[in-house]
C-alpha cells in the first residue's frame, strides 16, 4: 500500500478510530506504508497530517499497528520532512525551512483559505545536524509504536527531495553545488536512522525527475548523476528496500539505481495513471521489480489483493472524498462480500 496523505488526523495529528479502522481494513496488503507522518512541529505540511512528535501521537500509532498486525499486516510510518512545501499557518507557526530561500510559486491550503507559499529559510550547515535528529527522534518513535519501521521520504517535492535538485538546490556549501553535495544530506539522514533503528528496518523512497512542486530535474544527465551518487551512498548501509515512483520503471535510470542498489526494489508508476492488476502482474513477471506499491485502488478497495487475486471487479474512487475529515471515502468503502450483498 502506497503512502497516502488522507488528513483525517484532526489538528493534533493524533491518529484516532477513525485512522486506526482504515489502516486495519488494508492489513491483507502485506505491507502497508503509511501516509506521510512529520517528524517535527516545523516539517508539518498538511492540517490533518499525523506526527510522530507527541507521546499522544505516538500512541495512537500504537493502536494502528496493534491493529493492523491483529489483522496479519505489517505497516511502516514513512517519515516525511514538507519543507518548504507548508505554511506557518499550518505548522503552528513554526519556520518554513528549505535547503535554499526559493518559494514555490502559486498558492497553499490554510486554515485561513488559500495563501502564497512563503519564502523559506535556507538551513544552515549547523542547523542540519538537527533535522537529521527529528528523523531519528520520529523514527525511533515509531518503532516504540510498534510499527514495523520506517520509510524515509525524499520524493515529491518535500525537504529531502529539495536537496537532491538544483532548482531548489542552489546552495554553494558540502550539501549543494554537485550532485554528490546535494545527495549528501538524504545519505546523512539515511545513515543515522539506520544506525538508530537497524538497517533492516528502513526503507526510502525516491522519485528521480517527478517534477513536482517546483522541485525540477528536467536535465537527464544531472539527474542520473545525482541519484548514481545517492544511490551509491544508501547501497553499503543494507536497507530494507527502495521505493521509486517513476513512469518508466523498465527504463535504464530506474533499473541501474536498482543494480547498483542491490537489495529489493519496490515500483509506483506514478501519478499519471492507476496502476492496474495487469500492469502489476506484468512488472512482477518480467522481473522489473519485487513489489509493486498500489495507491488508488487501494483507497477504493481494501481487499484488493482477494479482488486481484480473482480477478473480481473493483469499486470505485470517490476523488472528491480523497482528503477531508470525516469517514466518507475512507473507511466506507465495502469489501467485496458487502458490495455483492448489496
Amino acid at each position: 500500500m502506497a503512502p497516502l496523505t488522507r488528513t483525517r488526523a484532526g489538528l493534533d495529528g493524533i491518529p484516532g478510530p477513525m485512522v486506526i479502522e482504515h489502516y486495519r481494513q488494508r492489513a491483507s496488503l502485506g505491507l502497508i506504508v503509511s501516509e506521510g507522518v512529520y517528524p517535527s512541529h516545523a516539517g508539518q505540511g498538511y492540517t490533518g497530517q499525523p506526527g510522530l512528535v507527541t507521546a499522544e501521537q505516538v500512541d495512537g500509532w500504537r493502536s494502528v499497528a496493534s491493529a493492523v498486525h491483529e489483522a496479519g499486516g505489517l505497516i511502516v510510518a514513512q517519515v516525511m520532512h514538507a519543507g518548504r512545501v507548508s505554511h506557518d499557518l499550518v505548522n503552528g507557526g513554526h519556520d518554513i525551512v528549505a535547503p535554499s530561500a526559493i518559494a514555490i510559486a502559486g498558492d497553499t491550503h490554510t486554515p485561513e483559505g488559500k495563501k502564497p507559499y512563503p519564502v523559506p529559510h535556507a538551513l544552515t550547515e549547523a542547523e542540519l545536524p538537527g533535522i537529521v535528529a527529528e528523523f531519528v527522534r520520529a523514527s525511533q518513535n515509531a518503532i516504540a509504536a510498534g510499527l514495523d519501521g520506517v520509510e524515509i521520504h525524499s520524493a515529491n517535492g518535500y525537504l529531502l527531495h529539495e536537496f537532491l535538485s538544483p532548482a531548489s538546490n542552489q546552495r554553494m556549501d558540502a550539501h549543494g553545488g554537485s550532485p554528490a553535495n546535494r545527495a549528501r544530506f538524504v545519505i546523512e539522514v539515511a545513515t543515522a536512522v539506520a544506525a538508530a533503528i537497524g538497517a533492516g528496518r528502513v526503507g526510502i523512497r525516491i522519485s528521480p525527475a517527478h517534477n513536482i512542486q517546483d522541485v525540477l530535474e528536467t536535465d537527464a544527465a544531472e539527474t542520473l548523476a545525482t541519484y548514481t551518487a545517492l544511490v551509491d551512498g544508501l547501497a553499503p548501509l543494507g536497507l530494507a528496500y527502495l521505493s521509486v515512483l517513476h513512469q518508466d520503471p523498465t527504463g535504464d535510470l530506474i533499473q541501474g539505481l536498482r543494480a547498483r542498489f542491490g537489495g529489493p526494489l519496490l515500483i509506483n508508476t506514478g501519478f499519471g495513471t492507476v496502476t492496474t492488476r495487469a500492469e502489476a502482474m506484468a512488472i512482477l513477471a518480467d522481473d522489473v521489480a519485487d513489489a509493486v506499491v498500489v495507491g488508488r485502488a487501494v483507497i477504493a478497495n481494501p481487499d484488493l489483493v482477494h479482488r486481484w487475486r480473482d480477478d473480481l471487479p473493483l469499486n470505485a474512487l470517490d476523488a472528491q472524498t480523497l482528503y477531508g475529515n470525516t469517514a466518507a471515502g475512507y473507511t466506507d468503502y465495502p469489501a467485496l462480500a458487502t458490495a455483492t450483498a448489496e
